[in-house]
């Protein structure tokens, strides 16, 4: 039963995210705001709340390191998986503010969080405010500073969603993300006992890889549809939301404390996720400035095979 809460936990994720994310992007542009903002922002939190809703569910029960592994391994994933594959299919050309202000703020934001659970194992109340201060910050600065960016028209198609499917979208969307969360949660903590391994491997690995489904999704119809844009602003953003957002909201709700089956997590996954996000500055120069090529994403294919197994083994 176990795998079954699993795979129903995760489907219902998928759906809820899915129908979140039509909600989401439908209200962003009947506000006529730019396609790469989007991706940033609201986009970008609605393929998090997945993350969001298990982390702090997970942290309520008591399994802090499937919260903090939920993360982690999703940034990890994001990245080394989610981004592999989407180039993998399509070369993607990178926008300036990709090295201005999307990576540099996933990186501050990924230095923040080992810095705040490298010494005590905790994210207390005012580390989750200062973290999610600093997501308002960068929401802010998007809005202020970004929203004026030259993008594609979008389509009249695009725009006629009327406000009733927004709103059943919003509505089931929440209630397929709250149910898969608790049936995910309720199947990994129990594999974790049967199997004998800690709640963060199974966090790092099997949750993360089931809440990253939502932005592999949002990625690959974007590439699909020629809005590359926002399928790498989504994937930066997502990272952000899931560190500033996600921990910073639970860090606020419950003190966030790593238990001893749970140190991996800060001593070799955490290094995992800033490499593999730091990666993507050269790979972005490097051979052909301001792209992302298939080669890369093989690279990072190779990247996210390696610690999936060095993480289970």
């Amino acid at each position: 039963m176990n795998i079954a809460y699993i795979i129903i936990g995760l489907v219902l994720l998928v759906v809820g995210g899915d129908w979140l994310l039509k909600s989401a992007v439908g209200i962003s542009l009947k506000l006529q705001i730019p396609k790469i903002v989007i991706g940033l922002t609201v986009v970008s939190f609605a393929t998090s709340l997945p993350e969001l809703i298990v982390s702090v569910k997970s942290a309520l029960d008591g399994a802090t390191g499937l919260a903090v592994g939920n993360v982690i391994g999703s940034n990890i994933a994001n990245i080394a998986l989610v981004l592999a594959i989407t180039i993998i299919l399509s070369p993607i050309k990178v926008e300036r503010s990709f090295y201005k202000t999307d990576w540099p703020v996933m990186m501050i934001a990924s230095f923040l969080l080992y810095f705040f659970v490298y010494d005590d194992k905790t994210i207390v109340f005012y580390e989750g405010v200062l973290l999610f201060v600093l997501l308002i910050v960068f929401l802010v600065y998007l809005l202020r500073f970004q929203n004026n960016v030259t993008v594609e028209e979008v389509s009249e198609k695009e725009e006629e969603m009327p406000m009733y499917k927004i709103v059943l979208f919003l509505l089931f969307g929440g209630v397929g993300l709250w149910a898969g969360s608790e049936l995910l949660i309720e199947g990994a903590k129990s594999l974790a006992t049967d199997l004998g391994v800690s709640d963060a491997v199974i966090g790092v690995t099997v949750v993360s890889v089931g809440t990253s489904i939502p932005e592999l999704a949002a990625s690959i119809i974007a590439v699909l549809k020629k809005e590359k844009s926002i399928s790498l602003g989504n994937l930066i953003g997502s990272n952000i939301f899931n560190i500033l957002a996600v921990l910073g909201i639970t860090g606020m709700i419950t003190p966030i404390k790593m238990l001893p089956e749970s140190y991996n997590l800060i001593e070799n996954d955490i290094f995992w996720m800033l490499a593999i996000s730091f990666l993507l500055l050269p790979m972005v120069f490097i051979p052909k400035k301001m792209h992302l090529e298939r080669r890369d994403g093989v690279v990072l294919l190779i990247a996210y095979i390696t610690f999936i197994y060095l993480a289970i083994s």
